[in-house]
This record gives structure tokens, C-alpha cells and sequence, in this order.
């Protein structure tokens, strides 16, 4: 009887091991990074070698091309990571919400960005909304 109680109790660590609760298991959370701190002195730089191009050199946009981003009610409502995420997947022409009718690609067509340069690009456009908004303010 004595065997059976040890291969009984043996087993029951397995049993345990293989309902997934183990140290050696990831959870779909532990996979997913964080959005890394943007910086955006940095932000500026990736701006204007990438997004220029579209958004203009002041993010003020090109007519024909890309949106006014120091007025855009998009980036002053989504948060950080949505932002990245929006620029990491861009809009299609087709998409309801494009207001222009221009694609906006992929990384804005930089596939070279990576989240840190996208978490900077969004922390510089925070910086330039909070300077457009500081300078809208009534006097007096």
C-alpha cells in the first residue's frame, strides 16, 4: 500500500505543474511592453527627419498632404499609447475617420522607428499642443 501513497502523492505536483499556475509560464501581460517614456527633445528630431514631410516643419501640416497636428482634437483625445499605436498601424485613404483623404502610412512611412522614437514623436507633439494652447490663452 506504501508504494501506492508515494507514486499518489508524487503525482500530485505534476498535476498541479501542468494546470499552468508553474514559474516557467508567461501570462499574455507579461508579454506586452510597456510604452517607453518619450522625450521630446528626441521627439523633435525623429519629427522632423520623418514626419516633415506631411505635417509640415511647424506640425501645422501641408495642404494636400498631412493634417494640423497642433489643432488635432485626434491627438489631444487618445492617449500616449494609442497615439504610438495609431502610428505604428496609420489610416487608410478609405478609413471613415480620414478627414483628408491621404493615407497616412505605417511609421509614417519610416519602418526604422521604433517605439521609443514613436513615444518620443508623441511627446514632442504634447509639447507643441501645450505651447499652441499657452499662446491661445486670453491676456488680462
Amino acid at each position: 500500500m506504501k508504494p501506492c501513497l508515494y507514486i499518489l502523492f508524487g503525482l500530485i505536483p505534476l498535476t498541479f505543474g501542468a494546470c499552468g499556475g508553474g514559474a516557467g509560464t508567461k501570462s499574455a501581460e507579461a508579454e506586452i511592453k510597456p510604452l517607453p517614456t518619450g522625450n521630446a527633445t528626441d521627439g523633435e528630431s525623429v519629427f522632423m527627419g520623418t514626419c516633415i514631410k506631411c505635417h509640415g516643419k511647424d506640425a501645422t501640416g501641408i495642404e494636400g498632404s498631412g493634417t494640423n497636428l497642433t489643432i488635432s482634437e485626434f491627438v489631444k483625445d487618445h492617449t500616449d499609447a494609442e497615439l504610438v499605436e495609431y502610428i505604428k498601424t496609420g489610416r487608410p485613404m478609405n478609413d471613415p475617420l480620414n478627414t483628408t483623404g491621404i493615407a497616412m502610412p505605417p511609421y509614417g512611412a519610416n519602418p526604422m522607428l521604433a517605439d521609443q522614437d514613436l513615444a518620443d514623436v508623441v511627446a514632442y507633439l504634447r509639447t507643441v499642443l501645450r505651447i499652441r494652447n499657452l499662446n491661445e490663452r486670453p491676456t488680462g
